[in-house]
């Protein structure tokens, strides 16, 4: 009716529903703090580390030999140490892996022993690193005779990242369209045409980026490697052989970085901290370059 008041109706919530959207609202702010907490402690550490580093990077820190003078010694042996260590984990760890998650996820009956296979898989890739470095020790130091060789590191590391590349690579491949393996054999294709030709395409970004975080682990892994006897004072270059410098003793940045940190001179922790930059620096490059890589593979295919 013309001229009748109406009253505003009040649609706020009362009781359970105002509690439960009151306990929302501040888990949320909970979080965010709790996130911006996780990154100021990040950029106050990298700030600290730079400011100590920085002013010690030079190219004769990056071709000197370890030695006992804080202001002659260099990352060369072990920056020389870490790329035979992450090539040859490449090598051995990428192909088992990628392998063993699309037989797990396109060719594996599914049945109780698959179970036990992803769950054993899944408990494999939460196991603290020093004990891979136990098992490195008595499988290839010791029984395989390796000694604390590069390929015997390469052995340690490619055990301890397959797990995760593996459960990395089975959630890439699971995003892949069921349409996309029904429209492939329904023309005719074999189920491993099926998978080379569509379903690896599809699934390569997440598995990229799985296999960039593994690698990323291995790059900043130190304990497994001091378990198997890796040595923190190498003066010597590999040989460009691989028969030959599989065989060397070696050292990596990691396990240089720790070297420096335990001696008492601040010198030395100026050394650590500019490896850690430069470590930070090469990590992050990997990274990178693997964004780009998955962006290029999501927008082709």
């Amino acid at each position: 009716m013309q001229g009748e008041h109406i009253e505003p109706v009040d649609l706020r919530a009362t009781g359970a529903v105002a509690r439960r959207q009151a306990f929302s609202r501040l888990s949320r702010y909970l979080l965010l703090a709790m996130s911006l907490l996780g990154v100021a402690t990040l950029v106050v550490l990298g700030y600290i580390t730079i400011d100590d580093g920085a002013g010690r990077i030079d190219l004769d820190f990056l071709t000197n030999y370890p030695s006992r003078f804080a202001d002659q010694a260099g990352l060369r042996s072990s920056a020389l140490g870490t790329i035979w260590i992450l090539g040859t984990t490449i090598v051995l760890a990428i192909p088992v892996a990628v392998g063993t998650a699309i037989w797990i996820e396109e060719f594996a009956p599914k049945n109780a022993l698959l179970t036990f296979v992803k769950l054993n898989i899944a408990n494999l890739a939460g196991v603290p690193s020093i004990i891979y470095g136990i098992l490195g020790l008595a499988m290839f130091v010791r029984f395989a005779d390796l000694g604390p060789s590069i390929l015997a590191g390469a052995l340690t590391l490619t055990l301890m990242i397959i797990p995760m590349t593996v459960i990395a690579s089975q959630e890439a491949i699971k995003q892949v369209p069921p349409s996309l393996r029904e429209g492939s054999l329904a023309v005719g294709a074999t189920q491993w045409q099926t998978v080379w030709s569509h379903v690896l395409p599809s699934a390569l970004p997440g598995i990229i980026t799985g296999v960039i975080l593994s690698i990323s682990r291995a790059a900043g892994e130190t304990a497994a490697l001091i378990m198997i006897g890796a040595f923190s004072f190498i003066a010597f270059d590999h040989s460009l052989n691989p028969a030959e410098a599989l065989q060397d003793d070696f050292t990596t940045i990691p396990i240089q970085i720790y070297n420096w940190t335990i001696r008492p001179q601040e010198a030395f922790r100026q050394n650590a901290a500019a490896a850690i930059i430069l470590l930070m620096i090469a990590v992050f490059t990997l990274n990178l370059t693997a964004a780009v890589i998955r962006e290029r593979f999501r927008r082709t295919y």
